[in-house]
């Protein structure tokens, strides 16, 4: 049976390592009481609200922006090795508080320590990328046909950049998006998820704090916290230039569109429903290894969870098996004990989907095995919800495991060739990441050719999740086509410029054309 903790830490206990991490971190903020006006910080952990924290007016916001589009003025022009420095020092104060902001992680997200170590990790590594792009900016020389001119691309800062993101990913999608900006010579203003603000918080002040120690201007990345309406705030602004926003498909719905309605350029990064395929050559050791981590980590609350394994049917009831074995022995319970694998979803929400999707499961014919809420810390309701990770055999790939439902729940459907094994894994309407277990070298190149996964993200005998800063991020479909963080996913941050320079004492035009 899953091992699981039956105590939780106090609230009081939450509330003083918050207080230990932002001292240290330097973030000077006033926390409210629980319940006064602002946003409530809770954690998932007990379910408790810590702390208020201020949320701004729209009016504030508008100031925001405003400040950092006067910023962009000067910024575009500081050399981009300058704008280098900041995101180095950056780096160095995130490798200096490493531990502190990833306390914050486990407490508003719910990450197990493990986890929200390997994601401030993340913000060190794209940080190290992005000091290096600094000097890589690169552009084109192009053959001109005209005699004695040169044709050439060049790249330039867009302008402000306003990011969104999610509670899963809390400071890491802030980190991609904000050091590559930078670099570019693009300013910031940050939306973070209402129910993280206190991860924001400190990020801001470490970029701060960055700015400070390399003299740069303290406004070129800025904090706006709130709800829906902050949010819209940013979409709507003609002077923020890009919209880099992580969320649902329904959110990418409606700000994709809002944002090309007045010519702005949008990155989404939306949901995923990705799929595993196991084949009969595969080595079941390591595919297991590959399908707990990616089904179960985050308690199934990353964009790249694995949601759906394609197994052919020699092998399906052994993999079942030794996953359904593998769950029952991961630790349940408080993310931040020593030694626990799976903490809690984000709140009651999350689980009562969890819930509807397995009843639909079943209804469709599924078999479900665990799923079963944990009662840690109290009875079901008590304000944190604890689920063992479930294991659903599907007769078919039906509507429920067409959705994406955020929560540890992974579907496992049977093929018998590989073409079939492809085409169930293209037939849904997301396309972010996707694997395929196998020794057979031509199933591998077959999986990653134009015929094969349609999703952005294609492994072979690794998971679903965990991918490196150096891999352009991002998926295809429902998934938005956005990139972000690493290749040369920069472009998406700077405007492109064509430019001709005549440097003969003659005006030939371009295609022969003669006028005069």
């Amino acid at each position: 049976m899953t091992t699981m903790q039956t105590t939780l830490p106090t609230a009081d206990d939450i509330r003083d390592r918050v207080r230990v991490a932002l001292q240290a971190i330097g973030a000077d903020v006033p926390l409210g009481e629980p319940g006064q006006p602002g946003l409530q910080a809770s954690t998932p952990i007990t379910g408790d609200v810590l702390f208020t924290v201020a949320e701004n007016t729209a009016e504030e916001a508008d100031a925001a922006i405003a400040a950092a589009a006067e910023a962009f003025t000067a910024w575009r022009t500081t050399p981009a090795p300058v704008r280098g420095a900041l995101v180095a020092r950056l780096g160095e104060l995130l490798i200096e508080h490493k531990a502190d902001l990833a306390t914050l992680v486990t407490v508003e997200a719910g990450k197990i320590t493990s986890e929200a170590l390997g994601e401030v990790q993340e913000m060190i590594d794209i940080c190290q990328f992005a000091v290096g792009l600094s000097r890589q900016l690169y552009g084109k020389t192009i053959a001109s046909e005209r005699p004695g001119h040169r044709l050439m691309e060049t790249w330039h800062p867009l302008g402000v950049v306003g990011v969104i993101t999610a509670f899963n990913f809390p400071v890491a999608v802030w980190a991609w998006n904000t050091a590559v900006a930078l670099v570019c010579g693009d300013t910031v203003v940050w939306k973070p998820s209402e129910l993280t603000p206190l991860t924001a918080v400190a990020c801001q002040a470490l970029i701060e704090r960055a700015a400070h120690d390399v003299g740069a201007p303290g406004t070129v990345s800025r904090l706006i916290q709130g709800g829906r309406e902050i949010g819209e705030t940013l979409v709507d602004d003609p002077r923020v230039a890009l919209v880099s926003a992580t969320g649902s498909v329904r959110m990418g719905r409606q700000v994709g569109p809002r944002v090309a309605a007045r010519f702005g350029k949008a990155l989404l990064e939306l949901g995923g429903n990705n799929a595993a395929i196991v084949t009969p050559s595969a080595d079941l050791d390591l595919a297991v290894r590959g399908i707990v981590f990616s089904a179960a980590g985050t308690a199934g609350q990353r964009c790249t969870t694995l949601r759906r394994v394609i197994a052919h049917r020699s092998v399906v009831d052994t993999v079942v098996e030794r996953v359904v074995t593998a769950y029952r022995s991961l630790p349940v319970g408080d993310p931040s004990a020593e030694g626990t694998l799976v903490g809690p979803l984000i709140h009651e929400r999350s689980y009562r989907d969890m819930v509807g999707a397995l009843e639909q499961a079943e209804a469709d014919g599924g078999e479900v095995i665990g799923g079963e809420h944990c009662a840690i810390g109290g009875e079901l309701g008590a304000g944190a919800y604890y689920v063992r990770p479930a294991v659903v055999r599907m007769p078919a790939q039906t509507a429920v495991v067409h959705d994406e439902t955020f929560a540890p729940i992974v579907y496992v459907l049977t093929y018998d060739d590989l073409d079939e094994a492809i085409a169930l894994n293209n037939a849904v309407p997301q396309g972010l990441s996707s694997a395929i277990f196998t020794t057979d070298v031509r199933e591998a190149e077959r999986f990653m050719a134009a015929d094969g996964s349609d999703c952005g993200i294609a492994n072979v005998n690794i998971g679903t999740s965990g991918a490196e800063i150096g891999g352009a991020f991002g998926g295809e479909k429902q998934t938005g086509g956005g990139r972000e963080s690493g290749s040369d996913s920069w472009k998406a941050y700077m405007r492109r410029a064509t430019n001709t320079v005549n440097y003969s004492s003659e005006l030939p035009l371009a295609q022969g054309v003669q006028f005069g």
